[in-house]
C-alpha cells in the first residue's frame, strides 16, 4: 500500500531533509511540496494525499490555519523547531509531532503510526455497511430516544465531539464524529457541504451564489448552509445534467 505524502514547509532546507527521509521508505511516495499555506491548500485539494507533513511556524498563516481551510484533512504529522505547540497540535487531531531536526528513528516511529492508521481506515472502509434512506438509526440524547429513518434527516452538523442530527423539529446529539457518520450514509442522498456539515440534498429549498465561488443553501427546515468553494464545484457537477 503506497502512502502518498505532501510536505508543507517554508524552509527549503527542512523540505530537503524530509525528502531524504521519505526516500528511505519504499511505501512512501512524495506527490508534492509547498512553501506556504495557500500553496499547500491548493496542493492538498488537487492531490488528495494520505499524509501531510506540516510545519507549524510559517509566514502570514501557520499550519493550524491551513487545517482550518481544508474540508478533508489528511493524516497529519506536524514538524516544528518548537515544542510549545505540542498540546495544541493534538487538539487538531494530529497523528504525531516531530521536532526539527527530525532523526531517522523518530521519523520511522511516526511512519509506523501512519501505516497503522491507514490499515485501520482500510479495515473500517471494507467492513462498514452503508445505510440506505430507509434504514433506521437509534438516537438517545439525555432522557429522550428516537428511532429515525435516514431519509428523514435533513442535516448533520459538528458540535465539539458530537454530531447534531436535524429531523422534523428535533436537533438531538449523536456521540459520533461527522466522519464516522459520513462513512455510513447513502452517497446519492447526502453531501458533505463543508468541514462542519453534511446535508440531505432532498431537503434543499433554495441555492444562491455566495462569496468567493461558494454557494449558500437554504434547507426546508430554514437552516442555512454555506458550501465551501471546493465542495461547491463538486456540488454543481453532481447536481447538473
Amino acid at each position: 500500500m503506497k502512502i502518498r505524502a505532501v510536505i508543507v514547509e517554508d524552509s527549503r532546507l527542512a523540505r530537503n531533509e524530509l525528502k531524504e527521509l521519505i526516500k528511505l521508505h519504499d511505501d512512501l511516495e512524495l506527490v508534492g511540496e509547498a512553501g506556504n499555506v495557500d500553496d499547500g491548500v491548493e496542493l492538498i485539494q488537487s492531490e488528495s494525499p494520505d499524509l501531510l507533513l506540516l510545519d507549524i511556524n510559517m509566514p502570514e498563516k501557520n499550519g493550524f490555519d491551513l487545517l482550518e481551510m481544508l474540508d478533508d484533512v489528511p493524516i497529519t504529522v506536524f514538524t516544528t523547531a518548537y515544542d510549545e505547540y505540542a498540546i495544541k497540535s493534538f487538539e487538531y487531531n494530529a497523528l504525531d509531532y516531530l521536532l526539527k531536526p527530525v532523526s531517522n528513528k523518530r521519523f520511522d516511529m511516526a511512519l509506523e503510526k501512519v501505516r497503522s492508521k491507514m490499515a485501520s481506515k482500510e479495515e473500517i472502509s471494507s467492513t462498514a455497511k452503508k445505510l440506505t434512506d430507509n434504514s433506521q438509526i437509534f438516537i438517545k440524547d439525555g432522557e429522550s430516544c428516537w428511532l429515525v429513518k435516514i431519509g428523514d434527516i435533513s442535516l448533520f452538523e459538528i458540535v465539539g465531539n458530537y454530531t447534531r442530527v436535524f429531523f422534523e423539529d428535533k436537533k438531538p446529539m449523536l456521540y459520533k464524529s461527522l466522519n464516522q457518520v459520513e462513512d455510513k450514509l447513502p452517497e446519492d442522498s447526502f453531501f458533505r457541504a463543508n468541514r462542519q456539515q453534511i446535508i440531505n440534498t432532498n431537503y434543499i429549498e433554495n441555492v444562491v451564489p455566495w462569496f468567493n465561488g461558494k454557494l449558500k443553501l437554504t434547507m426546508k427546515n430554514g437552516e442555512e448552509v454555506e458550501v465551501s468553494r471546493r465542495q461547491s464545484y463538486i456540488f454543481k457537477d453532481r447536481m447538473s445534467l
